[in-house]
């Protein structure tokens, strides 16, 4: 069904709100953008009762970087967050920049989160101090720990792996328990999954904001013993059912405790899957590359809202959305403030709605490394700038856990029609001079304004992370 406009019909003007955010889920690890090896019925319900987004994107196809994007609506490079931020890391987001929890607890939202965090992992830069009331998670990826692929301790502790700190599991600001063997990461599903049915619980009577953060599907994969084998697939099939199940056992508390009605669920990923890892990595449903690109399989991911009453059921949208965009969407649909400081993100409830006029987003900038512009968005025109990136087809993939090869290659300038070459597979710039003569001024923009390493520009509206003593 098309319609232009689609009239809200909530009960309140503060809805509550849950970001569910996956680890390394690819564009076609899920049924409903293709997936054919394992079933995700819960996933493929709130595909049916909400909109899936066919061109979804992160700002970065990298841990920290992405996840920066979402909670201040910034691309990452604005704020001075790149890469993945190691346990040691000498920077963290900065208490300056105002995280969507921080803006809806100033409508009175209560605000809760699980899993990873990975911002920053000591205090003050912490969950608690970035606007949530309570935490309970891994504060960076659960493969910084000090265990071998295999599960065993690292056999080399002078290597960067071998000095990993015990990976914590840490409650508000305190360490609860460390995660030492993969039977403790095989809990951490669960663990998030009954944390954040209790948080709707508890807070039933008030307006909330819950993001949920899996470790999962970043390797080491792990399951509990309620699906470990149950798919009869693998691994990383029993990995999705509980996936899925996680999702169901929201949804449903959800609609038990009568809220199912009034929240908006997104969900989505941060980034593309890790290629490298063979079978116990997902599938980038056809797009070129994976994690770690600015390819499509890098930086395209699924995402599926859901809020009755206002998205229109089983309905799917094509045109261009990211994650930077879900801060001043949120903050307006709960009529809360923006930041202060200035942000990058859109307003996609127009997108939302079904709004056949709307077009929120016409372009989107794609950076990566520190702070290296290697491809712009534009309509439906993709032009990538030559620049040095990982890749996943020169070698086979690990198996079982152990990596395969990722080495660097060299990327010339070239031009994609998203229309009809998703796939990255045909560069057209020969025949499109003038698209290229576009999209090189509108990326002059940004480098303007954000900086690009590639052409040896700082830019001139960057803010500082915060630097640990």
């Amino acid at each position: 069904m098309i319609i232009t406009s689609f009239k809200t019909v909530t009960n309140s003007d503060k809805p509550n709100v849950i970001v569910i955010l996956m680890d390394d889920m690819g564009y076609g690890d899920l049924e409903s953008y293709g997936g054919t090896d394992w079933h995700t019925p819960n996933i493929n319900r709130l595909a049916a009762e909400g909109m899936r987004f066919t061109r979804f994107y992160t700002a970065q196809a990298v841990c920290s970087a992405s996840r920066a994007s979402l909670l201040t609506g910034c691309y990452p490079n604005r704020v001075g967050i790149h890469g993945a931020l190691s346990p040691e890391s000498p920077i963290a987001l900065s208490p300056d920049e105002e995280t969507i929890a921080e803006l809806l607890k100033k409508k009175g939202y209560r605000t809760g989160m699980v899993g990873k965090w990975h911002l920053g992992c000591k205090q003050p830069y912490l969950p608690l101090q970035q606007g949530f009331d309570e935490y309970l998670g891994l504060p960076y990826s659960n493969d910084m720990w000090p265990v071998h692929y295999d599960g065993k301790p690292y056999p080399d502790t002078t290597t960067y792996r071998g000095k990993y700190p015990p990976l914590p599991l840490i409650r508000d600001n305190t360490t609860q328990q460390y995660i030492r063997t993969l039977q403790d990461q095989a809990q951490l599903t669960t663990k998030y999954t009954e944390r954040a049915c209790r948080f709707i619980r508890e807070n039933k009577k008030q307006p909330f904001f819950l993001y949920v953060a899996h470790n999962m599907p970043h390797v080491p994969i792990a399951v509990s013993g309620k699906f470990a084998g149950k798919s009869g697939k693998g691994l990383f099939a029993d990995l999705m059912m509980e996936i899925d199940w996680s999702i169901g056992e929201i949804m449903n508390t959800l609609k038990k405790e009568g809220l199912d009605k009034n929240t908006l669920v997104v969900f989505t990923s941060d980034n593309g899957p890790w290629l490298s890892y063979g079978n116990h990595a997902g599938s980038s449903g056809g797009l070129r590359e994976g994690k770690g690109t600015s390819w499509e399989g890098g930086i395209r991911i699924p995402c599926i809202m859901r809020w009755p009453g206002n998205i229109p059921a089983g309905t799917i949208c094509n045109k261009l959305a990211a994650t930077i965009d879900l801060l001043p969407t949120i903050t307006a649909i709960c009529k809360a403030p923006l930041p202060a400081k200035k942000i990058d993100g859109v307003d996609i409830y127009g997108l939302m709605i079904n709004d056949t006029q709307a077009n929120p987003r016409d372009e989107l900038a794609v950076y990566y490394e520190v702070n290296s512009l290697q491809a712009i968005h534009k309509g439906p025109w993709k032009l990538v700038f030559p620049h040095r990136s990982r890749t996943y087809k020169q070698n086979l993939p690990g198996y079982d856990g152990f990596p395969g090869a990722q080495p660097m290659t060299n990327v010339g300038l070239s031009l994609y029609d998203m229309r009809h070459d998703p796939g990255e597979t045909l560069d057209v710039k020969e025949q499109f001079p003038d698209v290229v003569k576009t999209l090189q001024a509108a990326a002059d923009k940004y480098r303007a304004e954000l900086g690009d390493d590639l052409t040896s520009q700082k830019g001139a509206a960057r803010r500082p992370a915060a630097q640990l003593k």
